[in-house]
């Protein structure tokens, strides 16, 4: 059977990541939302995106194809029954479809016409950008279970003192020496060559993907990831790195989520609490207007390739956009457009040009290539939210 992951009506209220990726490369937990579904299904999946993204993360479309919304995470029961599928069925939970057998091309899928099986049991849904930090908890035990099964930690270095001691695994290649590793609260993944150097307090859940770092004395709550090759240091609470990103310094980063290719300067904080308790609200790219989160915590929402000097102040519930570069003093506002230069004083355009040469350094130093598709999904990007730099 051939699967595909599609977007969903969830995709713009993911922005501003989804700009530069589809909802199945958004990552929770310790994998990506395509990397659980091709860990469960044990089959490699394409993806149905915007044709912007068509380019890099392409749509391989056979005769018969499982449909799977991107935005429902995978668990053993729901994948038993989207394999027990046959040919026009389709899985509902509540009014949003999960997965569907097909045989029609794309242009001509009617899921009215479809037999509705309705889906019942608890499921893990990313409809908001909060979302993923919010559910990262519960995400990180699901993937934490699902790559431990049946395997051995590497055996924990004993300078490390640790709570829970069962709940932490560690990977081959990780470096972990002169750090405190409490788990009581939730398990601690520590991937393959991660390090966490000496002085480092941790508390799970947490998840410290391949190649990344926690560096000394950092202090770090839960539920927190760190994505591939990312640097976190400082104090960080409840927040998502997607990978590529560095928070390498001094400074708090709180209910936030960062994407890829992000850098915080020094002594970069930022609020995750409003003065007065009230709830917050966050930019919505669709209604173009401030929208309910439904939260009392939540704080920086940052596209890919964004990043801030040295004592940034972010506000309770702030979105940069993507290629955005914010700097001086003061706070700048609540939503910091894709390509803005600036900060508090103002803002003018972060033009292509300069902000690729930026991106092609960048990548080199991680031996990777700022490709041409990554540089037309980026000219796409600055194109569509002209209309939001003033």
């Amino acid at each position: 059977m051939n699967y595909i992951l599609f977007d969903g009506p969830s995709r713009n209220n993911l922005l501003p990541f989804t700009f530069t990726r589809p909802v199945a490369d958004i990552r929770i937990g310790i994998l990506t939302i395509r990397e659980k579904w091709e860990a469960y299904l044990d089959y490699t999946t394409t993806t149905v995106t915007e044709e912007y993204l068509s380019e890099k993360y392409p749509m391989v479309e056979m005769e018969e194809n499982i449909m799977i919304n991107a935005s429902f995470l995978p668990n053993q029961t729901l994948v038993e029954m989207i394999k027990n599928l046959e040919q026009n069925q389709a899985i509902f939970h509540d009014e949003d479809v999960i997965a569907f057998y097909t045989q029609d091309t794309q242009e001509e899928i009617d899921l009215e016409t479809y037999e509705a099986i309705e889906y019942t049991d608890q499921v893990l849904k990313i409809e908001h950008t909060w979302d993923i930090f919010s559910k990262n908890g519960e995400a990180i035990q699901e993937d934490f279970d699902l790559i431990t099964n049946n395997r051995k930690s590497q055996p924990i270095p004993a300078t490390v003192n640790t709570v829970k001691a069962e709940s932490i695994f560690i990977e081959e290649g990780a470096k972990v020496e002169f750090a405190t590793l409490n788990a009581t609260n939730g398990p601690i993944y520590i991937g393959k060559d991660a390090e966490v150097m000496e002085g480092s307090l941790i508390r799970g859940p947490f998840a410290l993907c391949e190649h990344a770092t926690v560096k000394m004395g950092a202090k770090i709550y839960g539920p927190t990831t760190v994505g591939p090759h990312s640097k976190v240091g400082g104090e960080v609470t409840n927040s998502v790195l997607f990978g590529y990103s560095n928070k390498g310094h001094e400074g708090y980063l709180g209910n936030s989520v960062l994407g890829e290719w992000c850098n915080l300067g020094a002594d970069t904080n930022n609020s995750n609490l409003k003065n007065n308790y009230a709830e917050v609200r966050l930019w919505n790219y669709t209604t173009e207007s401030f929208a309910k989160t439904g939260l009392q915590f939540c704080g920086l929402m940052m596209g890919d390739h964004s990043k801030c000097g040295i004592n940034t102040m972010f506000n309770t519930g702030t979105v940069v956009g993507v290629s955005a570069n914010i700097f001086g003093s003061g706070f700048p506002r609540n939503f910091v457009p894709s390509f803005s230069w600036g900060g508090s004083a103002g803002f003018t355009t972060y033009l292509t040009k300069k902000a690729f040469e930026v991106a092609q350094v960048v990548m080199a130093r991680r031996d990777l290539e700022f490709s041409k598709e990554d540089a037309a999904i980026l000219e796409h990007v600055f194109e569509e939210t002209k209309k939001f730099r003033r």
